[in-house]
């Protein structure tokens, strides 16, 4: 793919940056002629990816980042603007996805997805947030439908995910007149290694995907928009038409919007939700299967 240039000059962090949507909003900027700074725990991989970038004539540095360590989302920031001078866009994508009910799950689980995915956040954000007013540049936060709507056996998830946006909507309030922009970008499933990553009650990785991948949406898509919303100083976006319908109707019909999620979720295989001695998912299913059509979210 050829450097467009359209956004040459501008210089982007990307946490998460080892796969995924971080690696392929990564390309993406790149393609598009930003200078990428790839943040990951995974500094191996990280390096490949610079040295494939770099082969092809793009810019890309590589800082090895835990975000859930404030440390190193302040040396990253650091080190970017030692190299490059200035920060134009954070994408803040590092994250990580869970599958439990509440009442199975160890809480180590939940305060670990809100360091990753909400404190990960915070860190990178306060100490880009100088260098970004500067540039008047843009704070992207790649959330989800469960950052608006409450997604059963993913309790810690959609409380991380709101906490994101809430977070992210207060920054824009407070900088609303010194040229900042953030985004809230919401895919809606999207082919990647979260729910293989995700966590279950005790805490380890469930290895598989509970989903048929291969009709999701891509990576590459979802980047494509995330970076055209950066281009067009969007507020939010979110990628499908089920995902706006549920956010839509969770403000004027909520009770549904529970009865429709636990339906969809319980239908994952082996969901906590549809256990034999849970009657709930049976009597949803029962009531309404046959009133509306089924909505697709992002985990």
């Amino acid at each position: 793919m050829k450097r467009n240039n359209i956004l040459k000059g501008k210089v982007a962090i990307i946490t998460g940056a080892s796969s995924g949507i971080g690696l392929a909003c990564a390309k993406e900027l790149a393609y598009r002629g930003a200078t990428v700074v790839l943040a990951s725990r995974n500094i191996y991989r990280l390096s490949v990816i610079e040295d494939e970038l770099t082969d092809k004539g793009y810019n890309a540095l590589a800082v090895k980042t835990d975000v859930t360590i404030e440390s190193d989302c302040q040396n990253l920031i650091k080190t970017t603007i030692e190299e490059f001078g200035k920060v134009d866009y954070l994408i803040n994508n590092a994250g990580l996805s869970m599958r439990a009910t509440l009442s199975d799950v160890d809480t180590k689980v939940i305060r670990q997805l809100m360091e990753v995915n909400f404190f990960g956040t915070v860190y990178c954000t306060k100490y880009a947030l100088p260098h970004l007013i500067n540039a008047k540049g843009s704070i992207v936060g790649i959330i989800s439908i469960a950052g608006y709507c409450g997604l059963p056996g993913r309790s810690g998830y959609s409380a991380s995910k709101f906490a994101m946006r809430g977070f992210l909507d207060t920054v824009r309030a407070e900088n609303l007149h010194n040229g900042l922009n953030v985004l809230i970008a919401a895919p809606g499933f999207t082919a990647t290694n979260i729910r293989k990553a995700a966590l279950t009650a005790n805490g380890v990785p469930q290895g598989i995907s509970p989903r048929n991948e291969e009709q999701m949406m891509t990576a590459e898509t979802v980047a494509k928009k995330i970076v055209n919303g950066i281009i067009h100083r969007r507020k939010s976006i979110t990628m499908t038409n089920e995902g706006k319908l549920a956010v839509l109707t969770e403000k004027i019909f909520p009770r549904l919007v529970d009865r429709l999620l636990f339906l969809y979720m319980s239908k994952e295989p082996n969901s906590s939700l549809n256990q034999p001695n849970n009657t709930q998912a049976k009597s949803i299913t029962n009531n309404i299967t046959m009133q509306k059509p089924e909505l697709r979210f992002i985990e």
